[in-house]
């Protein structure tokens, strides 16, 4: 092997497998299109507490798998051991919210598309989908269902509470009951029949009623 041939190795020759060019306009275009996933996720989401950091690391995501991508169609050896490597990761974060599923495999999706050159593809679809998410997450419905939780003094005040939300709701529906010494609380899936939560405020002015609470929440509950 002479001095010449040491810089005939294979891994300075890969240096050139993608150009520059490439490299900065398939992650510019990344980055564009991962702000834009990252728009779309904030304006629908529906959960209890908002992410940024979630937001942020859609975007990352997105430039980081068009990263992969770029390299492992300029190298098939490349390809195979990144197959082998990546086999190994495992992600132990929970995901609470079912749409963050879909947002996670959004944004590897349109990276992976954009590294394979289909920059039409990645664009349009992602203001595509992007459209149809804003348009059906962020629709209000009324028949959403509501937990009201109430704090009454006994019987009586319980019997009143119940037959006031049955009257003013389309469902009414005793979830839990714990009963203490002339205190009772009852919580109660009710279904509204418009968007007006008004008749919280009458409930609580209800004698025996001494706490009303109305919370919304998705249909997970455990009890």
């Amino acid at each position: 092997m002479t001095f010449s041939d040491i810089f005939k190795s294979s891994f300075l020759q890969n240096v050139t497998s993608v150009s520059i060019l490439d490299m900065v306009l398939a992650l510019v275009l990344a980055f564009g299109v991962g702000l834009f996933i990252f728009f779309v996720y904030k304006k629908t989401y529906v959960g209890v507490m908002y992410s940024s950091s979630f937001g942020v690391t859609l975007v990352a995501l997105t430039m980081i798998t068009t990263l992969v991508i770029l390299a492992v169609t300029s190298n098939i050896v490349l390809s195979l051991g990144m197959v082998g490597a990546l086999s190994i990761v495992r992600f132990r974060t929970a995901i609470k919210e079912p749409m963050d599923i879909a947002f996670l495999f959004w944004s590897i999706a349109v990276g992976i598309v954009l590294a394979a050159g289909l920059i039409p593809l990645a664009v349009f679809g992602t203001v595509i989908i992007g459209i149809i998410l804003l348009i059906f997450a962020n629709q209000k419905d009324n028949t959403n269902p509501y937990i009201v939780v109430l704090a009454l003094d006994g019987n009586d005040a319980e019997k009143a509470a119940t037959e006031y939300l049955a009257q003013n709701t389309k469902k009414c529906v005793v979830k839990s009951k714990t009963a203490r010494k002339d205190k009772v609380e009852v919580n109660l899936e009710v279904r509204l029949n418009n968007d007006n939560t008004d008749f919280i405020n009458t409930l609580a002015t209800i004698p025996g009623v001494q706490n009303a609470v109305l919370v919304s929440y998705n249909g997970d509950y455990m009890g």
